[in-house]
């Protein structure tokens, strides 16, 4: 018998309020969610643990501030604007057979990611998704007793000059091997004729695995003046922006 997995569609969500939406998922609720959303404004989104003295540049904040954000999860700092796609998925542990710690559970999706995406060249490397040797994907985790939080920024494409809001990390992966963000990334729209194939394959992939339900936005909201842990911080201000559900 398959597992219930809901899924809701985003559009247009500032990944701020996604990220709120997420957490509150997860501290609040016991069910399994697959939340993918597209076109969020631009916005620099850090690990819990993240330094921004040390991993954004102020001079260049100054001269164009974007939203600041530091997620409730582990993980790197990305960059993200309209052509980066969010996936996050939520899940009780019981719902799977391996062990939920980081590295099973990066297996797991690079498997899931292989198969949905069809690129063979498509690969788990460190903590990142490849194409061959250049990143596509990006990922955190949040783990707790009973659930875990896995989720993943895709780069559909991007803009060189944008990358210049991030500093050089001191920490890099090994297989980065000090190349700038030109030569270390790679662009998803190069293998998928548009962008709604790319995102319509992770549905039609876990329907395969999963009794898959979707959901509207708008019945969530509630769950956000409720009272529970919020660890996700908006470190600077942003225009405010609407959003739609597909």
């Amino acid at each position: 018998m398959k597992h219930k997995l809901n899924l809701l569609l985003l559009k247009n969500m500032p990944i701020f309020e996604q990220l709120q939406i997420e957490e509150a998922l997860l501290r609040l609720q016991g069910e399994n969610w697959c939340i993918i959303n597209e076109g969020s404004p631009q916005s620099i989104v850090m690990g819990i643990s993240g330094k921004p003295e040390e991993l954004v540049s102020f001079e260049k904040m100054k001269q164009s501030p974007i939203p600041l954000i530091k997620r409730y999860s582990g993980g790197g700092t990305v960059i993200v604007d309209s052509n980066t796609i969010f996936v996050s998925f939520i899940f009780q542990k019981n719902v799977h057979d391996f062990p939920c710690f980081p590295e099973p559970i990066l297996r797991w999706s690079e498997g899931f990611y292989k198969e949905a995406f069809s690129i063979p060249a498509l690969s788990l490397k460190e903590q990142d998704y490849v194409i061959g040797n250049r990143k596509c994907g990006g990922n955190a985790q949040y783990i707790r007793k009973d659930r875990f939080v896995h989720h993943t920024t895709f780069l559909w494409d991007f803009d060189n000059l944008l990358m210049e809001y991030l500093l050089h990390p001191q920490k890099t992966p090994a297989y980065r091997k000090g190349r700038n963000h030109a030569e270390f990334l790679c662009k998803l729209k190069k293998f998928f004729p548009a962008k709604t194939q790319l995102i319509s394959s992770i549905p039609e992939n876990l329907s395969k695995k999963f009794n898959v339900v979707k959901r509207a936005l708008n019945p969530l909201k509630p769950l956000l003046a409720k009272p529970h842990r919020k660890t996700t911080t908006l470190l600077c201000i942003y225009p405010r922006t609407l959003f739609v559900e597909f």
